[in-house]
């Protein structure tokens, strides 16, 4: 199977490491900064194409940024309406829909997926839904992206939401991982365990909570003694507005979302 990708910045790169995983792939790299897709290429086994070179794969990405589409399609949509063949289009444009791309693009088959950066360790999340494309293909495509992490269909409606969770949660998540170890630090260990001890605790306790099935609450609760030592930081976060803040960020995050999609 052949998959191209135009654009190899971080996003893009990190999918194509996954897909290189597969054995029998083939990854083409376009970028306007060729350097970047040489050096991309090269820690992937990949290799660099022109634009119109890409059209030759079975799944086309457009790893590009949302307000980049229109640029790209004036370029992209004439070679699309000449090639022979019909790649599957995957878009991961944040808040733009399969109908816009399409109407950028043409009326071919459409992916739109919403991918975290943990996919680059094979630890993301990666969200998609499709258009005019059959479910033999979808299967495909799942399979093809199942060494990025977990990858969920979602009904188009609901993208938007999951990813203002997923795509901007490990920013969210790095805040935390900082704060913990910044206290830490405080407390007088040194930043170097301290991170690592931090990192170390969040993913013991996600993959816990994937593991047990448990309410979180309710796993909260096992941790806290009476009187203890661990109430007293819940209390001290608690009076923060530490669950406020949380929810309050990825609430912005789905409104920007929404905001971009009609820019």
């Amino acid at each position: 199977m052949t998959i191209s990708f135009i654009g190899t910045g971080n996003m893009g790169s990190a999918l194509a490491k996954a897909v290189a995983k597969k054995q029998d792939s083939v990854v083409l790299l376009y970028d306007a900064d060729a350097a970047r897709a040489a050096a991309v290429a090269k820690s992937l086994g990949g290799r660099t194409v022109s634009l119109e070179e890409t059209l030759s794969a079975d799944f086309l990405f457009l790893g590009v940024k949302p307000q980049v589409l229109p640029a790209l399609a004036k370029d992209l949509a004439p070679l699309l309406q000449k090639a022979e063949r019909r790649p599957v289009l995957v878009t991961m444009a944040a808040g733009k829909s399969m109908a816009f791309v399409r109407s950028l693009m043409g009326n071919y088959p459409i992916i739109r997926i919403m991918p975290n950066t943990p996919v680059s360790v094979g630890e993301g999340v990666v969200l998609y839904c499709g258009c005019e494309v059959e479910q033999k293909t979808l299967d495909t495509f799942a399979e093809l992206m199942s060494e990025a992490g977990l990858v969920q269909a979602l009904p188009e409606e609901k993208i938007d939401a999951a990813s203002a969770l997923t795509g901007c949660g490990p920013a969210f998540v790095y805040l935390f991982l900082e704060a913990l170890a910044d206290g830490a630090v405080a407390c007088g260990l040194p930043r170097d365990l301290s991170t690592a001890f931090a990192a170390a605790t969040l993913k013991g306790s996600a993959a816990l909570a994937l593991a047990s099935g448990e309410n979180p609450g309710k796993l909260k609760d096992a941790v806290c003694s009476p009187g203890g030592t661990t109430i007293e930081g819940v209390r001290a976060l608690e009076e923060n507005g530490f669950r406020g803040a949380a929810m309050d960020a990825v609430i912005a995050a789905y409104q920007r979302t929404l905001e971009l999609g009609k820019a």
